[in-house]
């Protein structure tokens, strides 16, 4: 089994993850933001089955770390699914548009989550 990486500037929404992805057998990687994330990418991108990526966070949003991991070859292959307030169609389309394959928005019940990361791995039917 791989692991997930939860970036998010809320440690609670961390943990909340981690939650989620230890119930699906995965390992769970964190990051505060965009550049710790890049940071992890680095060390662990071979391992990495699935990004789970805030939008609004300080030194690098969500947005900046997406086209980031996208446009470097290493990491293009691993899904990103957006976890964020940010629910106006614009972002959301925006997300897609950047390479994100799911989106949920905040607050969500810990069976939408999972449901969602199923889904983001492969598993179930997408959007």
């Amino acid at each position: 089994m791989g692991k997930i990486l939860s970036v998010d500037d809320s440690k609670l929404m961390r943990t909340v993850i981690r939650g989620a992805a230890e119930a699906l057998g995965y390992e769970c990687l964190e990051a505060a933001h965009g550049k710790e994330c890049m940071e992890v990418l680095e060390q662990h991108y071979e391992d990495i089955s699935l990004i789970l990526l805030d939008v609004n966070m300080p030194e690098m949003d969500g947005f900046e770390t997406l086209e980031a991991a996208k446009g470097d070859e290493r990491f293009q292959h691993i899904p990103v699914m957006m976890v964020t307030t940010e629910s106006e169609r614009t972002n959301i389309l925006r997300a897609i548009r950047g390479g994100a394959v799911n989106y949920v928005c905040k607050p969500f019940t810990q069976e939408e989550l999972t449901t969602k990361m199923v889904e983001s791995l492969g598993q179930g039917l997408g959007f």
